[in-house]
């Protein structure tokens, strides 16, 4: 679809000469007035207005406020035949996008043209994100400083308005769900929900019912009939979070459903059509899952046409500081301290931190220390956080903060009891398998 351009000018000749010198590339309207223009406002917005200054009943710089304010994405190039620098400056400060004195180049008219519509269609997609960033509600902040987060929020802006399925992958804590909410706030399923399923924290025997729905009867415990989650995601978006800890046999049935387009519930006859957009997300790499017979290869080749990989936070730095900056003023306004900033020595101890829990480990430091801190800066001697990992005698690590110290004892302690058996571990401690290998790999835990 071809871009527009308003031509306003009073002078006939000049309207028909920018018309045939911009018509084979853009799609061109012409107005010979003020009023004409006024007309104009009722039609669908221009990408840009090339708008003389002097018309037979108005100022031009006088209609460009007023065309700002019609149509805010619209860039104004404005044209005149008697230019000054005080006019070009009243022309920015109204917010033209470009000055032109008559006469002119083609190719320069030509090139100013291609340049606005460029910068507002790269507005456009600012903007876009932006209220998009203001509609999500999670937990983390979203924050895109470095150049690998730039990269993948790039990716997500080109991949979001598509219907594809989409796998992310990262290390526990890296965002997986904001990125999956921002897909979503991006997406035209925007409007509808987005619901999300922790593969790894259902039982076995439940999983399914919970994803596909049952029907009365179906088994023991199901006194009414069910409605799944795919049902609850009608024109939205459904999160399959950690889905290398499905079950292989619901795997097998995903990717049915997937293939179809149609969900039959737990116990029931007939199926229905469904009409949601698959987001899945897993901490472990694929092709070790897939190898470790824990996610099946067909259906990754299915759930993964995008991947969008998550970087750990000890690989992009530069989010560091930014984000425990976000975390503190939120935790500091809850908690009502007037806590303001951190100490030169506590961004030094943060940014040089590698944080094996990632931004999840940040947010929880951050947060306890607005708990502690005394003043209202945060001192190096507020963190828990050390520069290197120093172990003691009993096994035990101080490099972590208090809470992932106590967690990180607690898994050492309830492996010696179980002699090393991390199924039981992880019975005991009430997490998941995945979960309990995920922290003792981030806590260095030799089993």
């Amino acid at each position: 679809m071809k871009a527009k351009i308003l031509i306003v000018d009073d002078d006939a000749d000049l309207r028909n000469l920018l018309a045939s010198v911009l018509e084979d590339f853009y799609e061109v309207v012409q107005a010979n007035s003020g009023a004409a223009l006024q007309k104009a406002f009722s039609q669908p917005q221009p990408d840009v207005v090339l708008l003389d200054v002097k018309l037979p009943d108005a100022d031009g710089l006088e209609l460009l406020p007023q065309i700002k304010k019609r149509w805010a994405d619209t860039e104004v190039i404005v044209l005149t035949g008697h230019g000054t620098i005080s006019m070009a400056v009243e022309a920015g400060r109204g917010g033209a996008y470009n000055f032109l004195a008559k006469p002119f180049e083609n190719q320069k008219l030509l090139a100013d043209v291609k340049c606005a519509i460029e910068r507002k269609e790269q507005n456009a997609e600012n903007n876009t994100l932006r209220r998009a960033l203001e509609t999500m509600s999670g937990t983390a902040s979203p924050i895109f400083r470095s150049a690998a987060m730039q990269e993948v929020v790039r990716t997500v802006e080109r991949i979001a308005p598509s219907d594809v399925t989409i796998l992310i992958t990262g290390e526990s804590g890296t965002g997986k769900e904001v990125i999956a909410d921002l897909i979503h706030a991006l997406s035209p399923r925007s409007k509808n929900k987005i619901i999300k399923i922790n593969c790894a924290a259902l039982p076995r025997e439940l999983i399914e019912s919970e994803l596909f729905g049952s029907v009365k009867g179906a088994f023991t415990g199901a006194h009414t009939d069910r409605e799944g989650l795919f049902r609850q995601a009608e024109g939205g978006t459904l999160l399959l979070d950690e889905i290398s800890e499905m079950p292989v046999d619901t795997q097998s049935k995903l990717l049915r459903v997937l293939q179809d387009q149609e969900v039959r519930p737990v116990g029931g006859k007939a199926s229905y059509k469904t009409n949601c957009r698959l987001i899945a997300s897993t901490n472990r790499k694929p092709e070790e899952a897939i190898k470790d017979s824990k996610l099946r290869e067909d259906l990754f080749y299915r759930i993964s046409a995008i991947s969008v990989h998550l970087p750990p936070l000890r690989e992009r730095r530069d989010d560091i500081l930014p984000l425990a900056n976000a975390f503190l003023k939120r935790f500091a306004a809850q908690a009502n301290r007037d806590i303001r900033c951190f100490k030169p020595e506590a961004i030094e101890r943060l940014t040089a931190f590698d944080w094996p829990g990632n931004v999840r480990q940040l947010q929880n430091e951050v947060q306890r220390t607005v708990l502690l801190c005394e003043g209202n800066e945060v001192a190096v001697t507020d963190l828990s956080v050390a520069n290197a990992k120093v172990g003691n005698a009993d096994g035990t690590d101080t490099s972590f903060t208090l809470l992932e110290g106590v967690e990180r004892n607690a898994i050492i302690q309830t492996l010696k009891e179980t002699g090393g058996n991390k199924l039981e571990t992880a019975k005991r401690l009430g997490i998941g398998r995945q979960t309990l290998y995920n922290k003792i790999k981030a806590y260095g835990i030799e089993v």
